[in-house]
């Protein structure tokens, strides 16, 4: 199953990669990911795919610490509605807890797993799925941004005992010296952050308790995450519907494969592309047309369709009456046949 992550994941890396004389567009290509999602920091994209582009990224450019260029400038902001409730708990801990319970949000193929003594808690980063052959750039930003994370609930004032990596000690390892700021393990049988359990109680001073509680619940009405071939799909098909860009080759985009594997998967799923843009186009469309200053054309184009006629045929054979009826109130019940 391919692992999704939310495209404000690239947010800074235009940024970062023309900062080492890299054409941001230009890798990004090579990694087969879309670049409006630019422009879009909550649509879906293929985590195999951003991890291809952080190592082409540092190979390209030589610099070896690109992804903790990359978690240097994020951290909570890369992070969307996990970041809100991340940033209103009352202590560190709390903090810290709350990251591990909805990271998957942000992230399909990351985990934390939190393990506690008496006197240290080791956060260790797991990154499921495939990988490059090389993996560096990843575990570097995976632990970077959790490190980012603990400084900003601690107002930048805080240190880890000790970060563990499981590849080998880099020649330069000044990068990560000046990112962390505590001794490294490299060969280390977890990529971890060590931290002493006494930062644990430390206050949140900009915490707000009842915003806490309120976002939690609101985190967790999105919880549970598509985990199918079907529903990722959807997912991103409805996300690219909104925007007026959705064909299969731009899903595709979104996944990192090819159109033929998107077709293939939902055979095996006893669906197909067609069936799934089917039901968002009407899911959708219901709603646009509630609008009656929104013109029929753009509402034809956002939908994808070549022509608003086009569109009106649809509509006719989806829902059994025209645009028009539907505005004034008629619903009649689908048409046999209708998909």
């Amino acid at each position: 199953m391919t692992d999704l992550l939310r495209s404000a994941a690239l947010t800074f890396y235009p940024a970062v990669a023309r900062s080492v004389g890299l054409d941001p567009r230009q890798m990004m290509r090579q990694a087969r990911l879309p670049l409006a999602c630019l422009d879009r920091p909550d649509v879906r994209i293929a985590v195999a795919g951003f991890r291809r582009l952080l190592e082409a990224s540092a190979a390209a450019s030589g610099a070896q610490d690109f992804g903790l260029r990359m978690a240097e400038r994020g951290g909570l902001v890369n992070l969307g509605p996990v970041a809100l409730v991340v940033r209103e708990q009352a202590t560190v801990g709390g903090a810290i807890e709350a990251l591990a319970r909805y990271i998957h949000i942000h992230h399909d193929g990351m985990r934390l797993d939190l393990q506690r003594d008496a006197e240290v808690l080791t956060i260790a980063l797991g990154l499921r799925g495939r990988h490059p052959s090389a993996r560096n750039q990843s575990t570097d930003l995976g632990l970077g941004t959790i490190h980012r994370v603990i400084q900003s609930v601690c107002d930048g004032d805080w240190r880890p005992l000790e970060v563990h990596f499981r590849y080998p000690q880099p020649h330069n390892r000044s990068r990560h010296r000046e990112f962390f700021r505590c001794p490294l393990v490299f060969n280390s049988e977890i990529d971890a952050i060590l931290m002493s359990v006494r930062d644990l109680d430390r206050r949140i001073l900009a915490a707000h308790p009842l915003m806490a509680s309120y976002l939690r619940k609101r985190v967790e009405a999105i919880d549970t995450r598509p985990t199918s071939w079907e529903e990722k799909v959807d997912e991103v098909v409805r996300a690219l519907l909104a925007s007026g860009d959705c064909t299969i080759e731009r899903v595709a985009e979104h996944f990192a494969c090819t159109r033929r594997t998107i077709h293939r998967h939902l055979a095996e799923r006893g669906t197909s592309f067609s069936a799934i843009l089917d039901a968002q186009r009407a899911d959708l469309a219901t709603r646009l047309i509630e609008d009656p200053g929104r013109p029929l054309l753009a509402i034809a184009q956002q939908l994808g369709f070549s022509a608003q006629s086009a569109m009106a045929r649809w509509f006719r054979g989806r829902f059994g009456c025209t645009i028009t009826e539907w505005r004034k109130g008629v619903r009649p019940q689908p048409l046999a046949g209708a998909v």
